[in-house]
């Protein structure tokens, strides 16, 4: 598989999710990605309800050392909060998506390059764990663009 597929452009629409934001030094991230997918799960089963798709991790900044992040799933209606659980959304917007395996940066040059500017939080869709090797990981990103 290439390292990065086809970039494209596509129009989302507005999803319901349930996640966590929170802030966090880059290498606690994975921890913390794992502890909040597992608390978000063990909610979703008490309510009887399944995500509606893979679990995402948007960010709302790129400061490695005070990261802001909301760890999520999407989910097929609004559901009630609890704790620091909320109810959300993704926006509704034109979006360009890649899948990556491994490091990416090739979907930034793409944006520059097709006169695109970045309009919004990204966010990751991760298909793969912390048990594979960093090459081996496979994500989707999703980025707002103008």
């Amino acid at each position: 598989m290439p390292r990065v597929s086809e970039i494209e452009v596509l129009r989302r629409r507005e999803q319901p999710t349930i996640s966590i934001r929170t802030r966090t030094k880059v290498e606690d991230l994975p921890g913390l990605i794992g502890e909040s997918y597992c608390k978000m799960g063990a909610y979703l089963k008490e309510l009887g309800e399944l995500p509606s798709d893979i679990p995402y991790v948007a960010y709302h900044n790129m400061d490695m050392q005070n990261l802001d992040v909301e760890i999520g799933f999407p989910v097929p209606k609004a559901l009630p909060a609890r704790g620091d659980i909320r109810p959300g959304f993704i926006p509704e917007g034109n979006v360009v998506f890649c899948m990556y395996r491994g490091a990416y940066r090739e979907m930034a040059d793409w944006i520059v390059k097709n006169g695109l500017k970045p309009a919004g939080t990204a966010y990751e869709y991760y298909y793969n764990g912390p048990g594979y090797p960093k090459s081996e990981l496979l994500t989707m990103i999703v980025m707002p663009v103008a």
